[in-house]
């Protein structure tokens, strides 16, 4: 709120002479306070005063509605912003952020330069934060949110946790309450106590936190996106807003991207390019493919269509200063050698058009027919979309999928009804297959028959008392084929059987 109604740089610019600004929801059958400025601090005011009596501290408070959605909105945009320094950013609460830095601080000049560059740069977009890094989360978070921030040595852990209240262990309010009935008020009370009359006293989540803290428990982050196999970046000097400049860095990327690959012996099925806006906004962008892919102008080709399709939406504004391209999935890359009349020149070419289609359109606009688990004809064959089928394929090999194609198409009709259109017959003998039927007030007489093909119900989806199929392929005394079927056994039930036509076959 303070960006928006004094601009990104108000914090350098010094905060306007305006009235402490609080948020109020409602909490206990009452309006409360549930986020205040440090200026609401400073007058003595914090969270869960009522509004009633903050408005008596202050008559000209300031006080805007809550809006979770929109606090949520910004703390997953910090996170997008903060992954300028680690792909491991994960959600803490909601107001915090934790980062695993291991192995990315010598990127950055050290842990101090990273720790003073990340604050000072939100500084400058208007976002107050305070910030830590040590050897353990709960150490981190403990100084960051009760203490002066900073980096903290793991040889002076417990000087720095002594000092600060036992808040700070991250205990729930009844555990630090009780504690603070008791004088221990301070994690330094704590430390030289024996540990089991604290675990039986206040249970063992005590001794837990304190451990985390100390770093003498493991306590690992769950980084709030998927960690990529494998990543490129360029950061530049100037930053570059026009999709031909993007696509030429992507095609850089892609690149130094396959060196990696091929040393893993693996291709990309799922990329995703990162655009980091300067003014800190940053815009992902996805790219899949049917197969396990490697190759820099076919990654490119579909970022160029995944930037045509997305283009109304990415706005460059001052234009961006980072551009990554990173590998999300990975999976072994076959190599194939390709001949004249093996027909992987034609798969290929389809793999590569889908690709670009999807890319365009999304995953959803080009979709394919596939065989499903089920006998019955109109539960047999879903649309899928066809990176998934050019996948399935792939996977159960060419060959195999070419002859369970062609057995269904010389065994099922060419077209089906849904559902199954009612029919009138007329037969020799009632069991026998029909001499002539009649179809939307046309009659056909039948010439040659093929059948019955019986197909039972699924039981365990339509119930037991479903009944069963006999399918006849009959063609008329014009040549036209149809795909009858009875429904029912004559004797069973006293309204069956019925007579429908499923299909058209030629």
């Amino acid at each position: 709120m303070a960006r928006a109604r004094w601009g990104r740089s108000w914090l350098s610019k010094g905060r306007p002479d305006h009235p402490p600004v609080v948020f109020a929801s409602r909490s206990e059958n009452a309006m409360r306070i549930s986020r205040l400025d440090r200026e609401a601090e400073r007058i003595g005011l914090r969270k869960g005063h009522g509004v009633t009596e903050a408005r008596a501290i202050c008559p000209s408070l300031d006080i805007l509605p809550a809006e979770p959605a929109a606090d949520r909105a910004l703390l997953e945009a910090l996170a997008d912003w903060c992954d300028r320094y680690t792909p491991l950013v994960a959600l803490d609460g909601d107001d915090g952020l934790y980062l695993d830095i291991t192995g990315c601080a010598h990127l950055h000049g050290g842990e101090r330069a990273l720790l003073d560059g990340l604050l000072s740069s939100l500084f400058a977009l208007g976002v107050e934060a305070r910030g830590a890094i040590s050897s353990s989360p709960g150490l981190s978070w403990a100084v960051s949110h009760f203490g002066e921030g900073g980096v903290i040595d793991a040889d002076v852990a417990e000087a720095a946790l002594a000092p600060l209240p036992t808040p700070a262990l991250r205990l729930p309010k009844d555990t630090a309450e009780m504690l603070g009935r008791v004088g221990l008020k301070a994690i330094g009370d704590l430390l030289p106590l024996p540990r089991a009359p604290l675990a039986r006293r206040f249970g063992p989540l005590l001794l837990l936190r304190l451990d985390q803290a100390l770093g003498l428990e493991d306590e690992p982050i769950s980084p709030r996106l998927p960690v990529p196999v494998l990543s490129a970046e360029r950061r530049l000097f100037d930053p570059v807003s026009s999709a031909d400049d993007i696509l030429a860095l992507s095609a850089h990327l892609a690149g130094s991207l396959k060196e990696g690959l091929e040393r893993r012996g693996e291709g990309g099925r799922l990329f995703a390019l990162l655009l980091f806006r300067v003014d800190g906004r940053v815009f992902r962008i996805h790219a899949a493919t049917s197969a396990p892919q490697r190759d820099p102008d076919r990654i490119t080709l579909l970022f160029r269509e995944r930037l045509a399709a997305v283009h109304d939406g990415l706005d460059a504004g001052y234009g961006f200063e980072i551009v990554r391209l990173c590998v999300l999935t990975a999976e072994p890359f076959e190599t194939v050698q390709e001949g004249f009349a093996d027909g992987t020149g034609d798969s290929c070419s389809l793999s590569a058009f889908a690709e670009r289609i999807v890319a365009r359109f999304g995953p959803d606009s080009l979709l394919a027919v596939t065989l499903a688990e089920s006998h019955l004809p109109e539960r047999a064959a879903r649309l899928a979309p066809i990176l998934d089928r050019l996948e399935s394929e792939r996977a159960v090999g060419r060959n195999g999928a070419a002859a369970v194609t062609a057995t269904a198409c010389m065994d099922r009709p060419l077209r089906l009804f849904t559902p199954p259109e009612p029919v009138e017959t007329m037969a020799g003998v009632p069991e026998d297959a029909p001499k002539s039927f009649r179809w939307r007030r046309s009659l056909y007489r039948i010439a040659r028959t093929e059948g019955p093909e019986r197909i039972a119900a699924e039981w365990w989806i339509d119930g037991e008392n479903q009944p069963s199929r006999d399918y006849f392929r009959v063609e008329d005394e014009a040549g036209r084929r149809f795909w009858l079927f009875r429904e029912g056994i004559y004797g069973e039930q006293p309204h069956l059987p019925r007579w429908f036509i499923h299909g058209i076959l030629a």
